[in-house]
């Protein structure tokens, strides 16, 4: 099973690299807080909120999923060069439209990084009416 990295609030952490490191590796998902049941609903996912993710052939942000608790609801695959490539920098985004059919969502991000692994995103709770 892989290892799976969280977000550590990057105001407890000291050194800028280690700032760096962690907040270009999170998934933070972004969305309303309530949705229409059988209605789609836009929900975006960045990797990296103030820092970007290098899109390098053996370093790069190989895919990003939603889920709704333990309920996968989609994913989205990338290759070396989507941003880019030969170093260049970027923000992996994505956006899922799903249609809710359940009172609450529980949405958890993943987002997976060729050399420094699985990274999860805060879940964000939805209100569904």
């Amino acid at each position: 099973m892989p290892k799976i990295n969280r977000y550590v609030d990057i105001d407890t952490v000291e050194r800028e690299s280690k700032k760096d490191y962690i907040d270009r590796h999170s998934p933070f998902v972004h969305c309303s807080d309530n949705a229409k049941s059988g209605e789609p609903f836009p929900v975006t996912v960045k990797v990296g909120n103030e820092y970007t993710h290098p899109d390098d052939f053996d370093h790069y942000i190989a895919n990003v999923a939603l889920y709704n608790g333990e309920t996968l609801l989609g994913r989205a695959d990338f290759v070396a060069g989507t941003l880019g490539g030969q170093g260049a920098k970027g923000h992996v985004e994505v956006t899922f439209n799903i249609v809710p059919t359940t009172k609450k969502l529980n949405l958890v991000a993943q987002a997976y990084c060729t050399k420094h692994g699985v990274w999860e995103s805060t879940p964000v709770v939805v209100a569904v009416s």
